[in-house]
């Protein structure tokens, strides 16, 4: 928003006092916030009444009434997860500022649905801060190391430029580590994990870190413990290709992320000038008594397109850039998972060298060796289920972005048409009374 970030209800330091959540009712959807639809727009008949396309080819439906809102009713998302089979689901929201001694820090209640055996109640709600997601992250990366962990929102924000504690940054947090519980419920092993459902159930948290409770895999130790002396020959093509395609991707979304960024910075100082403009002619009108009623019209107008304005950059602050860094993330995750799958292989081969440089004859291939020729073989087939899903969650994410970010732009421009239109009474010529 362009004015000054608003406080957060802080519980200081007496008992917490709740705080009303906007979107408390939403977050329970399975794949995050929907994007609020738009009233019905029609197109001109010139238009609608022509067989339109894509520029890839592909036909656009446009039998039924033309609208931006259309636009998102009729996208089919034919690979959204049925909810019917879901056994398990996990919302986050009520986030509650906490004033202490020593420090500030901001809670949020994780609540859980489920119908699985692993859990013993079929409800949870605890409360978490940054920290113990963070510690979450970590213990999947070290007890499931074959597989890409989603990425958790930065943690540190730069002094002076966002206030931690101000509602824009905690909601827009909110929504990022809701998001990043979910990729793990919709995973089939991540979902699974003996971490995950402390995380989702102990009311005391820190008694678990203490304790150090969650052990290594076999796999993480392996993992954990290769040193850097092995060194792969070639990775497999299919492998190659995937960090390629991830070096790509990031490149070219971090320019994205950039220029996007510039533009929201332009807009906002647009904003102020336009601010200064409306008035002047609301001023002038004051003075010229024949000129006033158009006069206010134009001020009025662009205090709309003002308006207008300001809520297509929040939309793009708050809905556009946190998805792209989102996948920015997610693909240095993809990458650290690469390394580590790259690791496992220079070490099978270094195993292998070592057994045929041995004179003696050996009946079969050493235990070990056979060890690490199977962790290889794990961490292909989990890499490759794991980049297949994220595809699939990357096509259907940016497909709603898109969309989402089309809505909002026809929303904005027909808002300052109509707002221009509004004036064109004004100033054409009257009837002379006779």
């Amino acid at each position: 928003a362009a004015g000054a970030p608003k406080p957060l209800p802080s519980s200081g330091p007496k008992s917490l006092r709740e705080m009303p959540h906007p979107l408390a009712t939403s977050s329970s959807e399975e794949m995050g916030p929907a994007l609020t639809p738009s009233p019905d727009l029609l197109l001109p008949r010139s238009i609608a009444d022509k067989d339109l396309s894509l520029p890839n080819g592909t036909p656009v439906d446009t039998s039924s009434p033309a609208s931006s809102s259309s636009l998102l009713n009729r996208l089919q998302l034919d690979d959204d997860l049925d909810g019917e089979t879901r056994d398990l689901f996990v919302t986050v929201d009520d986030p509650k500022k906490h004033v202490c001694t020593m420090e500030t820090y901001i809670t949020y209640r994780v609540t859980t649905k489920t119908t699985r055996a692993e859990f013993d109640l079929p409800e949870y709600s605890v409360r978490r801060r940054y920290q113990d997601f963070d510690w979450l992250r970590n213990k999947l990366e070290e007890s499931q190391p074959t597989h890409l962990i989603p990425p958790l929102p930065e943690k540190f924000v730069v002094k002076g430029v966002v206030d931690r504690f101000s509602e824009e940054f905690v909601e827009t947090r909110r929504k990022a580590l809701d998001k990043f519980l979910k990729r793990i419920t919709d995973h089939p092993v991540l979902s699974f994990n003996e971490h995950f459902n402390v995380f989702l159930t102990a009311k005391d948290l820190n008694a678990y870190k203490k304790q150090g409770m969650a052990l290594l895999s076999k796999m993480g130790e392996s993992v954990k413990y290769v040193t850097g002396g092995y060194k792969l020959r070639s990775r497999p093509l299919e492998f190659a290709a995937i960090g390629e395609y991830l070096d790509t991707f990031s490149l070219k979304l971090g320019t994205i992320d950039r220029i996007a960024q510039r533009i929201i910075k332009e807009q906002l100082e647009y904003l102020v000038e336009l601010r200064e403009y409306g008035p002047v002619y609301s001023t002038w009108g004051g003075l010229e008594v024949e000129l006033s009623e158009p006069l206010e019209g134009v001020s009025a107008c662009i205090g709309n397109c003002c308006t207008a304005l300001e809520e297509l950059s929040e939309d793009m602050t708050e809905d556009f850039l946190p998805v792209l860094r989102e996948y920015i993330l997610y693909s240095e995750s993809m990458k650290n998972v690469l390394k580590k799958r790259d690791q496992v292989q220079a070490e099978y081969e270094a195993k292998l060298e070592a057994v045929a440089l041995k004179k003696e004859d050996r009946p079969k291939v050493p235990t070990d060796v056979e060890k690490c020729q199977d962790r290889v073989e794990c961490f292909n087939a989990d890499l490759k289920a794991d980049m297949e899903r994220w595809q699939n969650n990357k096509r259907q994410d940016f497909r709603q972005l898109l969309m989402g970010m089309a809505d909002k732009n026809i929303q904005y421009y027909e808002k300052c048409l109509t707002a221009w239109e509004s004036i064109i009474p004004l100033l054409q010529d009257k009837p002379e009374a006779k």
